[in-house]
């Protein structure tokens, strides 16, 4: 008999991080809940990192998971804005590895091609898969459909205690 696991998917985002979590028990996924961190654009970059930090602190404690995933960040042509994703992306790698939950890394294609098939989908494909996948998940926002698919990406492929 396998036990249920609770894994948070992040995707993190300077304006707004998605988050979404799901039990797995054995190969059976179940949606738990999703939803977005937000911080206000207008604010110094340290208020809207610790926006963030009390956010996904504050959905941590609401739903317990057991190990997360975060999407690794991509490099575009834009160094400037590249950094400060990464800074939002450490945000979203401390606060699970603070409670002592361990976390994976997943790169965006990977991610893609777990849940659509393709490690070139669209958005909107990975919004419609994540329907399929988790049928009672109704994500409100792309960055919410995307933490899910992140969360069901190590479902898929994580390693370690209580895995078969």
């Amino acid at each position: 008999m396998t036990g249920t696991i609770r894994i948070i998917g992040i995707d993190p985002g300077l304006r707004r991080t998605g988050w979404g979590v799901i039990d797995v028990t054995g190969n059976r996924l179940a949606f738990v809940a999703c939803g977005t961190v937000t911080s206000d654009d207008k604010a110094d970059l340290a208020t809207r990192l610790a926006s963030l930090h009390r956010g996904l602190t504050d959905v941590l404690a609401a739903w317990s998971p057991e190990e997360a995933a975060v999407e690794q960040t991509f490099v575009n042509k834009d160094a400037t804005a590249t950094l400060k994703l990464g800074q939002a992306r450490g945000i979203a790698m401390v606060v699970p590895a603070l409670a002592g939950i361990p976390v994976a890394e997943y790169e965006p294609n990977k991610v893609k091609k777990s849940v659509v098939g393709a490690g070139h989908a669209e958005k909107n494909q990975i919004h419609m898969m994540i329907g399929i996948l988790l049928p009672k998940a109704d994500p409100k926002t792309m960055d919410a459909a995307d933490a899910l698919a992140i969360a069901v990406t190590h479902a898929h492929h994580r390693t370690g205690p209580g895995r078969r």
